[in-house]
């Protein structure tokens, strides 16, 4: 358009040269001309967007209940427009500003005579004869003063205006943008602060007072009573009564309530949710997947917890619950709900903060050990003490069981057995595995992390955390619903927006649904807190999935749980990081997880996905498959890759004498006066912790004197073990302390004689343990029992310094 004007304007100028144009026919064009500037002018004077004013940050509940919202940038209470405006508002809004709002084409000419016939009467400004798209013209234009030449520009301008949009798009911008006292701006800003309530709720009362309002915004003053501003919100009740709006009932009851008498403040029913959406998507009207009732009431559990936990000086809790079918987030309390003095970083988003995991992802190494077929449900693992290229795991309670199996040592959380499992798997395929179910901060190598990676050596958030538990529960709800189909978005992080997630098949999922299940089914089997115990007593109990977790000095108390529906993720801690005695997943973090529980609907358990398993004898002692002397056997269900496991390696035949009382061989004694046995054998070390806790256990017999065939093994080191070397600690004083060297003997009673090099060291009984104060260098250790078994094991003294270098 801009170069056919300047084109018209050149073909001008050269025949005003040429002398062909003559004096009328130039005003004639340049009339034209001038017209042509002024049409476009006016068609684009109108700037776009009409508003550019930063919004209020604002977030609603699934149900549309205001959850919280943040100031705008220049400090106004400036909400988002909204989509539609509350009826009872548009009635009140249109009968007091503009009847004929849909009528006229931005300007009244029948208002305007009237009110300039009034000016004209009272010698003064008493109307302004405006319409609503007039109003918002002006509202737009920011104060411009209020002369007769600024009125014909908003008189262009909004007959402009009403060319660009549809009436109802008019009328919500000025409801969003009209001023209503103070650094209140919009209906819905209005309605929070003072009414304390939705706009959709609002009464007729309410209603015509918030449409007078806009008209004259300081008349208003929360907790005076302001006679002209009643005076003028009943006079538009009773307008209201006569043009039928309303009946004479209501009215009469609208006119007897009272105007607003305090400020409310904006609700923060979800601020740390808030404080995320501000940084994701500042300025805009969010509207999530929680659920309002579910979060005032998970809010109010921390809140009771958190009193109970600050008698130990725990100040930090955050919940987050999931529903399992999308991830979507039903309730997001990422702290304390109230802001409290500041001083114990309630307003950090403990949801968003990488902690030390400590135990709790623990079930994601026993589901990836199912899937390979590395071990069976009840396998037994080894619980004795480790020693892993100077790692030294222990257990929370510093026992060991001596062997248990897979599934209790998950449901116990035992990290012995968890660090070998973890050996045994590899620490780079279990990284690889973590990052597949989008745990986000683990961002170093997985050198970096080694074997601590299973007991809290990494740190993960409770949004991911939920989210990798909610998909196991998620892929076993898809294979029942599915007929054994897995979605390619099953594990997913979660969601607190609405949102649709593809149905494509998946060929492979991270972990397989027959994985998950054995999982989830030996995670049921935790042992719940004091007030929750008895559970299975009852018929009407929720089954519930659930797993903790403690960081290392008590940092951090972790509890995850699911069900078929939801997902609860429970935080307990210090923002800052101190820890506490006693701080632990069980005590701190499980009680809460449970009540959170208790406020959600139960449902049935999952159902076992059949196909991807198989059913086979496993040994009752052992969990690994029936072995030819296994006397006793089960039936349980496993991964088809199971089935490939070896056999039971801990029966074995014993031959005894006619008693039974020792064991023989054919050096002493035929063959046919044998007694053939099957017998139940652990390793020495094995045996040494398990007999102790398991007092049926049988240890075999011994050989009767000079009738072995070989050399039985009965002894075996606990310390050092796999890499032979030992450290000497420093005293406080700088001087080499003692080394304790540890072994164990199947028999019980037994004496072993300690030699260290040429050196006689002592003999012990029962507990096997020797103390020394060895110069550094290679040693050659021989243990000989009273049977003159012997052992011989070459160590390295080292000293503590050395280690640390």
């Amino acid at each position: 358009m801009l170069t056919r004007l300047r084109l018209y304007g050149n073909q001008m100028v050269f025949l005003l040269l040429r002398g062909r144009l003559s004096k009328k026919k130039l005003i004639c064009l340049g009339s034209g001309l001038g017209l042509f500037i002024f049409f476009l002018f006016w068609w684009f004077a109108l700037p776009s967007p009409l508003f550019s004013d930063p919004t209020s940050t604002v977030i609603e509940s699934r149900q549309g209940e205001l959850l919280g919202a943040y100031i705008a940038a220049d400090g106004q209470w400036r909400f988002p427009e909204a989509d539609e405006i509350p009826g009872k508002y548009k009635s009140c809004v249109l009968a007091f500003e503009d009847r004929y709002f849909y009528y006229h084409p931005g300007v009244n000419p029948v208002a305007m005579m009237r009110a300039l016939s009034q000016n004209v009467r009272h010698g003064r400004v008493v109307s302004g004869g405006s319409t609503i798209t007039m109003q918002l013209i002006r509202i737009s234009r920011k104060g411009r003063p209020r002369t007769l030449w600024q009125k014909l520009i908003e008189l262009a301008l909004a007959v402009r205006l009403e060319l660009r949009y549809s009436k109802e798009d008019i009328l919500r911008m000025y409801v969003s943008r009209a001023p209503f006292g103070g650094n209140v701006v919009g209906l819905d800003a209005a309605a929070w602060r003072y009414y304390g309530r939705n706009p959709d709720d609002l009464s007729w009362a309410e209603s015509a007072m918030l449409a007078v309002l806009p008209n004259a915004p300081s008349l208003i003053y929360p907790g005076k009573q302001n006679e002209i501003l009643l005076e003028k919100r009943n006079r538009l009740l009773n307008k209201l009564l006569r043009i039928g709006q309303i009946d004479s009932t209501t009215c009469k009851l609208a006119r007897l309530e009272p105007l607003p008498r305090q400020v409310y403040a904006i609700p923060q029913t979800a601020p740390h949710l808030l404080s995320r959406v501000l940084g994701e998507y500042p300025g805009k009207r969010v509207e999530t997947t929680i659920d309002h009732q579910l979060q005032g009431r998970v809010n109010e559990l921390v809140r009771q917890h958190l009193v109970r936990l600050r008698a130990n000086e725990i100040y930090n809790a955050a919940v987050l619950v999931l529903n399992v079918e999308k991830g979507e987030v039903l309730a997001y309390t990422g702290n304390s709900p109230d802001p409290g003095d500041g001083q114990h970083g309630e307003q950090v988003d403990v949801i968003r903060s990488p902690r030390s995991s400590g135990s709790i992802l623990k079930p994601f190494l026993y589901a990836a050990m199912q899937d390979d077929g590395l071990i069976l449900p009840n396998t037994l693992i080894p619980d004795i003490p480790t020693q892993i290229g100077g790692f030294s795991p222990q257990n929370f309670n510093l026992q060991f069981e001596g062997a248990v199996p897979a599934s209790v040592a998950l449901a116990k959380s035992l990290n012995i057995p968890a660090v070998r499992m973890l050996r045994d798997f590899g620490t780079d395929r279990f990284y690889s595995l973590l990052k597949t179910l989008h745990f986000s901060t683990l961002n170093r190598h997985a050198d970096h992390y080694g074997l601590s990676l299973i007991l809290g050596g990494a740190e993960v958030t409770l949004w991911d955390l939920a989210g990798a538990y909610a998909s196991l529960g998620r892929l076993l709800v898809h294979y029942e619903e599915n007929d054994g189909l897995a979605f390619r978005d099953d594990f997913r992080r979660p969601v607190y927006q609405d949102r649709n997630f593809s149905k494509e098949a998946a060929s492979r999922t991270p972990v397989s649904a027959g994985a998950a299940w054995l999982t989830l089914d030996a995670l049921m089997n935790v042992n719940r807190p004091d007030e929750e115990s008895g559970w299975e007593m009852f018929s009407s109990s929720r089954q519930v999935a659930w797993k903790t977790g403690t960081s290392f000095g008590f940092r951090d108390g972790w509890a995850v749980g699911v069900d078929r529906h939801f997902a609860v993720a429970v935080w307990c801690g210090n923002a800052d990081g101190e820890g506490r005695p006693g701080l632990t997943g069980t005590s701190a973090a499980a009680p809460l997880l449970f009540d959170v529980f208790n406020l959600l609907p139960a449902g049935k358990w999952f159902t076992q996905p059949v196909d991807e398993m198989a059913p086979v004898a496993v040994c009752r002692d052992s969990g690994c498959r029936i072995g030819p002397y296994c006397t006793q056997a089960d039936t349980m269900w496993v991964m088809q890759k199971g089935l490939n496991t070896t056999a039971c390696p801990y029966h074995r035949l014993v031959h005894l004498d006619p008693s039974g009382a020792m064991q023989v061989s054919s050096r002493c004694l035929p063959v046919e006066e044998m007694l053939h046995q099957p017998w139940f054998v652990l390793p020495p070390v094995m045996e040494w912790y398990f007999k102790r806790k398991n007092p049926f256990y049988k240890a075999l017999p011994p050989f009767l004197p000079g009738c072995a065939e070989t050399v039985q093994e009965v002894m075996e080191m606990i310390y050092p073990r796999e890499n032979n070397q030992v450290f000497v600690p420093v005293q406080l004083d700088g001087t080499p302390g003692q080394v304790i060297l540890e072994a164990a003997h199947s028999l019980h009673g037994a004496v072993i004689y300690w030699h260290l090099g040429e050196k006689y060291l002592g003999h012990t009984r029962g507990n096997h343990q020797m103390p020394v104060h060895p110069a550094p260098g290679n040693y050659l250790l021989t243990l000989i029992d009273d049977q003159g078994n012997s052992l011989v094991k070459a160590i390295v003294i080292k000293n503590r310094a050395d280690k640390e270098r």
